[in-house]
C-alpha cells in the first residue's frame, strides 16, 4: 500500500508541475491567440474585433495572473481547453477528439506490434547466440532503425504506392468514401494505414530486438537459469518462464513511455502520409500559431506519458516483488 501511495503522490506532483509549466510557458511568449489570428489579415485591426476575439479565446489581459492560473486549473479539470484558432469556432476538446482515435489506432497498434515482435525475436536470438538469426537480424534491424521516419516513409510511398501501386498514396481514407461505420469503410481505413504502420514498425523494431537480446544474455548467465538447465527442463519453459520473464522487466518502462508518446502520434510519419492524427494536427497548430491547441496537445502528451509510467511501475511491482521492498 505504501508503494502505491508513493507512486500516486509522484504522479500527482508531476501532473501539477506539468499543468503549471503548460500555463506559464505560452504566456511568456509575445502576443496572444487573438492577435495571432488577426495578424493574418495584414491590415488595421479593429479594437472591438480584437476584444471580441480575446473574449472568445478566453484571453483576459487585465486579469490577475494568479487568479487566471486557478481559473486555468479549473477549466482544465472540467475539459474546457479553449477555442482553436485553426478550426475556429470549434473548441480544442472537440478538435482533439476527432484526431485522437486515428493516432491511437495507427501508432498505438504499430507500437505494440513492434514491441511484441522485437521482444520475441530478441529473446530467440539471445537463446541461439552465434546462430544465423543472431548474426543477421540485430545488425540489419539496427541499421534500418537508424533511418529517419520521413525517409522510410517517402521510400515506401515511392515503391509501394507510386511504382507498384499496391497501396493508397496519402490520407486516412479515400476522398470519395463516405465516413460510415460499415465494413467497406473500415477496410478502406485499414488499407490506408498499412504503409504508415509499416514505417513505424520497421524503424522501431530494431531497438526492441537489441535491448531484449542484451537483457536476455545477462539473465541467461544467472545461476537459477543454469540450475533449470541442469534439472532438464524444456527449453521453451526456460526461455519464457525463467529467463524471458526477468529479461522483459527492464523493457517494460521503455514500452510504457512509448505508449505514452502514442498520443502525440508519429509526427513525421503522419505528416509524410498526410494522416489525420494528432501528430499532423500538432504541426498544423504550430504553423497556424494555434496556442490553445498546442497547449492542450502538449498537456495531453505529458499526462499520457505520466499515466503510462505509473501503470508500468505497478505492473513491475506485480511481476517483480523485489521492487516493492522499502529502501
Amino acid at each position: 500500500m505504501k508503494f502505491l501511495l508513493r507512486r500516486v503522490g509522484f504522479l500527482l506532483i508531476a501532473l501539477w508541475a506539468a499543468l503549471t509549466l503548460n500555463f506559464f510557458i505560452p504566456r511568456l511568449m509575445p502576443g496572444n491567440p487573438a492577435q495571432a489570428m488577426m495578424a493574418k489579415f495584414h491590415g488595421h485591426v479593429n479594437p472591438l474585433a480584437l476584444k471580441a476575439l480575446e473574449v472568445a479565446f478566453g484571453v483576459n489581459t487585465h486579469q490577475n495572473l494568479i487568479s487566471e492560473y486557478f481559473q486555468y486549473l479549473g477549466n482544465t479539470l472540467t475539459g474546457n481547453l479553449g477555442v482553436s484558432v485553426s478550426y475556429f469556432p470549434l473548441s480544442v476538446t472537440s478538435v482533439i477528439a476527432k484526431a485522437l482515435p486515428w493516432s491511437l489506432a495507427l501508432v498505438g497498434v504499430a507500437t505494440i506490434f513492434a514491441f511484441a515482435i522485437g521482444t520475441v525475436l530478441g529473446a530467440i536470438t539471445a537463446w541461439r547466440r552465434g546462430g544465423i538469426l543472431d548474426n543477421l537480424m540485430p545488425p540489419v534491424f539496427i541499421v534500418v532503425s537508424a533511418f529517419p521516419y520521413f525517409w522510410v516513409g517517402l521510400l515506401s510511398i515511392w515503391l509501394f504506392a507510386l511504382t507498384l501501386g499496391w497501396f493508397p498514396l496519402l490520407g486516412g481514407y479515400d476522398e470519395t468514401a463516405t465516413p460510415t461505420f460499415t465494413w467497406g469503410f473500415i477496410v478502406n481505413i485499414l488499407w490506408h494505414a498499412v504503409l504508415p504502420a509499416f514505417t513505424i514498425i520497421i524503424t522501431s523494431i530494431g531497438g526492441w530486438i537489441l535491448t531484449m537480446r542484451n537483457n536476455m544474455l545477462t539473465v541467461l548467465s544467472e545461476d537459477y537459469v543454469k540450475m533449470a538447465r541442469a534439472k532438464g527442463l524444456k527449453n521453451k519453459r526456460i526461455i519464457w518462464q525463467y529467463a524471458g520473464r526477468n529479461a522483459f522487466l527492464p523493457n517494460l518502462t521503455g514500452f510504457a513511455m512509448s505508449l505514452g508518446f502514442v498520443i502525440s502520434g508519429a509526427i513525421l510519419v503522419e505528416y509524410v502520409y498526410n494522416y489525420p492524427g494528432v501528430g499532423f494536427m500538432l504541426l498544423q497548430a504550430v504553423v497556424n500559431e494555434d496556442y490553445a491547441l498546442m497547449q492542450a496537445l502538449f498537456l495531453l502528451i505529458t499526462v499520457a506519458v505520466l499515466v503510462s509510467i505509473f501503470i508500468s511501475d505497478i505492473l513491475t511491482a506485480v511481476l517483480d516483488p523485489r521492487t516493492r521492498v522499502q529502501t
